[in-house]
């Protein structure tokens, strides 16, 4: 392209090239191609921003996913690199006096506006590069932050290389939040570090019980020592349940001295105290399932950093502890006699300034072994009492475990979607009565519900024997 470099080429060519270079139709056909040149570019590097964010965002899962748009984005990289190489190449050829290729690579409109443009992105790439290697350096601070939020004033485990939201309720019994991986390992316990722990501190003497009913995860982390009773969140285990739980913590604890359980559910708060404080009657470790239920609380709860009670909240939890103490004392660790018991009315006490304050806007919904068994919507008010009355004159005969559902779209909502909500077992029913005050009903037991549900608000179940 320049004059000390004519050797390769006849002078009278280069004459004839240089003329037809600086013809109108072919400056502007050389600048709408570097036009498209740019944008392309340009459009490459918004692929190259959006690739570097899907692959952040991916899991462990799709390392397959992420090595290949990793593989694009280096292709993309090396693009660049070779686009470089050869403008250097280019500006080397052409660094002397001004002719066609300077007038053509240094002076046009389109030269001038995007190759800025094209720069702009790229610096703004770097800073974006830079601010993801930052963050990727403060991932562990971040999570150890995250999770420390969410596991809010649980006792966590803190020693020997580990932060867990986990907590030893004594030297055999560990409670623990769910064991994550993906996502939720972000901001719970991540399950490969709570396989670490076990293996460390308990190798081949461990046994973990999920109790998540939604969710499970590859026991193969755990050696299969893994062993599931479905439970749903906020509700309760069945009484068959319990029994087939104690009995394969009584078997595992008593095949060695150094057999541990880690138990879990979602929080390692309600379905796991639970189940912990079950073991405790089972195994004599209390005698009552209060004081049983007063210890977890006790020992999952860190005090130093707040007074929020992180043991069993949910009244019909602890009823349930309750029962599995009259079947340990009671009945030597076997179910109680079947009760079938007939529904014939629900009163619901203090009903004043609950919804529309006369109980017209409730629904009940009564539930058995997962199955809806009743619904109704005739709930009639008695005005002198402050009370309102489902009368059932062919109500449903239940036996064993049973749900009772209260629904209104003028209350607000708790656990279950529904104001409030209660368990009971018919074979614990006396005198043919079930009386459950505010703070036995779940959801009105919480005491920020108090201003809605009085002190005497309860509710009280009446049965025949059918």
């Amino acid at each position: 392209c320049r004059g000390n470099n004519k050797s390769w080429l006849p002078h009278f060519l280069y004459k004839v090239a240089n003329v037809l270079l600086l013809t109108p139709t072919f400056f502007f056909c050389i600048n709408v191609w570097l036009l498209w040149s740019y944008i392309f570019g340009v459009i490459l590097i918004l692929v190259d921003f959006v690739l570097v964010i899907v692959d952040l965002s991916l899991s462990e899962k799709s390392r397959e996913v992420g090595n290949a748009l990793e593989a694009v984005s280096l292709t993309i990289s090396f693009f660049f690199l070779l686009d470089v190489l050869l403008r250097v190449y280019v500006e080397g050829q052409c660094h002397q006096d001004v002719n066609v290729c300077s007038l053509i690579y240094k002076y046009t409109f389109f030269h001038l506006f995007f190759i800025r443009v094209v720069t702009f992105f790229r610096f703004l790439r770097i800073i974006i590069l830079v601010r993801v290697f930052r963050l990727a350096s403060q991932r562990k601070e971040l999570e150890k932050v995250t999770r420390r939020m969410v596991s809010e004033n649980k006792r966590r485990y803190q020693k020997d290389g580990f932060d867990l939201d986990l907590t030893y309720v004594t030297d055999r019994v560990i409670a623990m939040s769910f064991p994550s991986s993906g996502k939720q390992s972000f901001y719970r316990n991540p399950i490969k570090e709570v396989a670490r722990f076990l293996d460390t501190k308990h190798e081949g003497h461990y046994k973990v019980y999920n109790l998540c009913s939604e969710k499970g995860y590859d026991p193969q982390f755990f050696h299969y020592r893994v062993e599931r009773v479905f439970i749903d969140d906020h509700n309760v285990p069945s009484l068959e349940d319990m029994l087939k739980y104690t009995a394969s913590v009584r078997e595992w604890m008593s095949a060695d001295s150094k057999n541990i359980i880690a138990i879990h559910c979602k929080g390692g708060k309600g379905r796991t105290g639970t189940m912990v404080c079950t073991w405790f009657i089972d195994s004599d470790q209390f005698e009552s399932a209060q004081d049983s239920l007063e210890y977890f609380g006790e020992r999952r709860t860190d005090k130093s950093r707040s007074s929020k009670f992180q043991g069993v909240e949910t009244p019909s939890q602890s009823r349930y502890v309750g029962y599995y103490e009259i079947m340990k004392t009671k009945f030597d660790r076997q179910l109680p006699p079947p009760k079938s018991l007939g529904i014939k009315s629900i009163r619901i006490h203090s009903i004043a300034g609950v919804g529309k304050g006369d109980g017209s806007d409730l629904k009940v919904k009564i539930i058995v072994k997962k199955e809806l068994v009743f619904q109704c919507v005739c709930v009639f008010p008695d005005v002198g009492s402050n009370a309102a009355v489902i009368s059932l004159q062919n109500g449903p005969v239940v036996e064993g475990d049973v749900k009772v559902m209260f629904e209104s779209s003028g209350l607000p909502k708790g656990y279950e979607d529904v104001p409030f909500y209660f368990w009971f077992n018919t074979s614990f029913i006396e005198d043919n009565k079930l009386f459950l005050p505010r703070e036995e009903l779940d959801n009105p037991h919480k005491p920020k519900t108090w201003d809605l549900y009085k002190e005497d608000f309860g509710v009280t179940m009446f049965f025949s024997e059918p």
